[in-house]
């Protein structure tokens, strides 16, 4: 049995646009954060908030063992687990992986459990690694993809965030590019 089998329930973290719009059937969600994880926009988008010829910039974690991520934990219908994962999987096919990971809920709560996070290793062929703030924002005004502008994905990620009481440096700092330029 894989690791992802064996998560009974099915608890996925999202981190990225599903914080802000959940594509996914869940009968619970709540405020999370994972640690050893950083968030950021080292990701090119061909497929949701970019095109091929002009991937847009979406987040990705980098493994950093004194940083935390917070975002929302979705716990999916066991009756819909496969549909929800072959969906995730098509979703999240441009160079993103799965990963189980400890999930604290509605933190600083000690309750933890074992969930699902897909991560874009700087293995794929759409990563784009580390670029300035300007350099990011720069693309982000620009880019447009099937899921809408990526200035959208930006903002309204910074505003879920702001929401919940999360600090995200990287994210609020790419916002202010955006808005600022």
């Amino acid at each position: 049995m894989s690791p992802v089998e064996e998560l009974q329930p099915l608890w996925v973290f999202g981190y990225g646009s599903l914080v802000w719009r959940p594509s996914i059937p869940f009968d619970e969600s709540r405020a999370a954060r994972i640690r050893g994880f950083m968030r950021r926009f080292h990701q090119g988008s061909t497929d949701h908030r970019g095109v091929p010829k002009f991937p847009g910039r979406v987040v990705t974690l980098l493994e950093a063992p004194d940083a935390e991520v917070w975002g929302r934990a979705y716990r999916i219908p066991d009756a819909r687990r496969d549909d929800v994962l072959a969906s995730l999987d098509n979703r999240e096919k441009g160079g993103y992986k799965r990963y189980v990971v400890q999930i604290e809920l509605d933190p600083p709560t000690e309750r933890i459990v074992q969930g699902l996070v897909y991560v874009a290793t700087p293995r794929n062929p759409h990563y784009v690694g580390d670029e300035t703030i300007e350099e990011i924002a720069e693309v982000v005004r620009q880019a447009h993809g099937p899921s809408g502008p990526n200035d959208e994905y930006v903002l309204r990620l910074a505003e879920a965030l702001r929401a919940m009481g999360a600090d995200d440096e990287h994210v609020f700092a790419v916002e202010r590019a955006v808005l600022d330029g």
